[in-house]
């Protein structure tokens, strides 16, 4: 027996594993709430650096495969910066911090 599209999708859209990220101010929500801001703690160079130096600031950055520190805003929520330390491999989120705040340990 054939299902009908409408019951396949919804199936398909059940059994996803969509990353959820926990929001300090709203709670957990799912990913597609946010928007990534690119790596967190990046120093930028002076104005005066030469064109080398301000070329590896612009566009060259690290593609760690694992742990990887984030700035996130909440764009569809609350609409606050907050940094997430993700697994660049899979939906797992191990840390959520203030931007001000120092990254916590990673448990081994």
């Amino acid at each position: 027996m054939k299902l009908p599209l409408q019951v396949l999708l919804t199936e398909a859209q059940e059994n996803l594993s969509m990353m959820q990220i926990q929001c300090p101010w709203c709670g957990p929500r799912a990913a597609n709430e946010f928007h990534c801001g690119g790596t967190t703690a990046i120093s930028r160079p002076q104005l005066d650096c030469d064109d080398a130096t301000w070329g590896r600031y612009l566009f060259f950055r690290e593609n760690p495969k694992g742990a990887h520190a984030e700035r996130w805003r909440h764009t569809f929520g609350c609409g606050q910066w907050f940094n997430v330390r993700r697994n660049t491999v899979s939906p797992e989120v191990d840390a959520v911090y203030g931007i001000t705040e120092p990254a916590p340990r990673s448990e081994p």
